[in-house]
């Protein structure tokens, strides 16, 4: 790859350049030309090339429940579509990871993680099901196994339904850690440990929950201080807000990262810089919920490390990861003012950001020699070329610049906006199926809100 503009992310940018990659992993980066030059060469001209984005909070499985309970709060949200997931099978897990994650590699993103913690008995192996669409696709892939076992008749709020036994979630954990989990420098396929919330696990699958990652020395996720109505359901029947009681539990570290993290207290976010406890920032979900604006540029400021999320469609719809970062900027810029995020702030956030949640930022995040050839190409030189900087073309944009090029370990996923590993086409037909597949299994199950949320 050569005669780009390079954003390393953790380095100066360069402003014609090369990247020289052998193997999985970039060799060489340097400005000008290179010495060597190989007969398979990437015209960089008039592109952008930063690391490719990392995607630290999802629920793939939403991608086939999206437009419903549209003016909802979380709780009101949640309430009207559990039991809707809770008729999900494994085709529609396959066909909603494939549109989701497919939509996710246009949007630059060479990583994600998932966070699934619906698992209906009888249902077939949706965990395999997520997995063999992100290898068809070619990403790399960080699915967490979620649970719920506190459901309404242990003041939980999920649906007894829903809910899974302890005993039996902490083996069906420990099983897939074994039979998926790659810790090798160039794994495609993590497994993290993520119970669902405060308000849907006991204490007891948490602390469990933890011991368990721990022994398999894998990262550990859940949700935490989304909304105040998750803030008043901890002080009222667990006694105390929720970054304590993640801390009484043993829930911070520099193995843990939480979704949104939207409710934080100054001793919070002082507690997350202290522990190295990750948090993954989803602006448009929280948004599209009311839930409010997380307070990032204060969590940078103090030394906590911040990512980006999607959060699932069904929260999120049709969000893109590069839209992430625009929509993490505007909402500090409207609540702190102009200078409260920056472009290259934002762009961090979503590469070395995400990395360091997930784990991996001595493999992902940046471009340097060594890192794993993890790269998106923007091309800046059509209508953004009006626009000087490249790196503010990319993240103040509402339409991305078009996707020259995604690799992933040096293998094209994209190129020029098209998916390369699977028919884009075929894609996008298995994530409509699997909402209609959804909503006849939901109806067929007697929930009638399978159609009232429609409203």
């Amino acid at each position: 790859m050569e005669n780009v503009y390079i954003a390393p992310v953790a380095g100066p940018e360069i402003e014609s350049g090369y990247i020289r990659i052998e193997g999985d992993r970039i060799a060489e980066i340097g400005s000008g030309v290179p010495e060597s030059r190989d007969s398979d060469r990437i015209d960089g001209r008039g592109c952008l090339a930063t690391p490719g984005l990392i995607n630290t909070h999802h629920h793939l499985y939403q991608w086939a429940s999206q437009g419903l309970a549209q003016d909802a709060t979380l709780f009101e949200w949640l309430v009207a579509l559990y039991r809707v997931w809770g008729a999900m099978d494994a085709e529609v897990v396959r066909g909603a990871a494939t549109a989701g994650l497919g939509y996710l590699a246009l949007s630059g993103c060479t990583t994600s993680s998932d966070h699934h913690y619906v698992f209906p008995s009888g249902r077939g192996d949706l965990f395999a099901a997520e997995i063999e669409a992100a290898r068809d696709l070619g990403i790399r892939f960080h699915p967490a196994r979620g649970s719920m076992d506190r459901g309404v008749s242990k003041g939980g709020l999920p649906p007894d339904s829903v809910v899974e036994d302890l005993d039996d979630i902490l083996a069906a954990t420990a099983e897939v850690i074994d039979r998926y989990h790659d810790p090798s420098f160039s794994s495609k396929l993590r497994v993290a440990v993520a119970p669902c919330s405060p308000f849907s696990v006991s204490a007891e699958l948490m602390t469990e929950s933890a011991a368990l990652g721990r022994a398999k020395n894998v990262r550990l996720h859940t949700h935490l201080c989304e909304t105040l109505d998750e803030d008043e359901h901890c002080r009222e029947q667990l006694g105390m807000r929720p970054v304590d009681y993640m801390e009484k539990l043993g829930w911070l570290g520099p193995d843990v990262w939480f979704a949104h993290a939207v409710h934080l207290s100054d001793a919070d976010i002082d507690k997350f810089a202290e522990t190295g406890t990750g948090s993954a920032h989803c602006p448009s979900s929280n948004g599209r919920l009311g839930a409010g604006i997380a307070r990032v540029s204060e969590m940078l400021r103090r030394g906590a490390n911040v990512g980006l999320g999607v959060d699932g469609n069904a929260s999120s719809e049709l969000t893109t990861l590069s839209g992430e970062m625009r929509q993490a900027l505007l909402f500090q810029r409207a609540a702190h003012g102009p200078t409260a995020l920056t472009a290259r702030q934002a762009l961090e956030m979503a590469t070395l950001g995400g990395a360091r949640n997930l784990g991996r930022s001595a493999e992902l995040g940046s471009l340097e020699a060594g890192k794993l050839a993890d790269i998106a190409l923007w091309r800046t030189d059509s209508f953004a070329a009006a626009v000087d900087d490249p790196v503010c073309a990319l993240v103040f944009a509402t339409r991305q610049p078009p996707l020259a090029r995604l690799l992933v370990g040096g293998q094209t996923v994209v190129e020029d906006d098209e998916l390369r590993t699977v028919s884009q086409d075929a894609a996008g037909r298995a994530g409509a199926e699997a909402h209609r597949r959804l909503m006849r299994l939901a109806e067929q199950q007697g929930f009638a809100a399978a159609k009232e949320v429609h409203r």
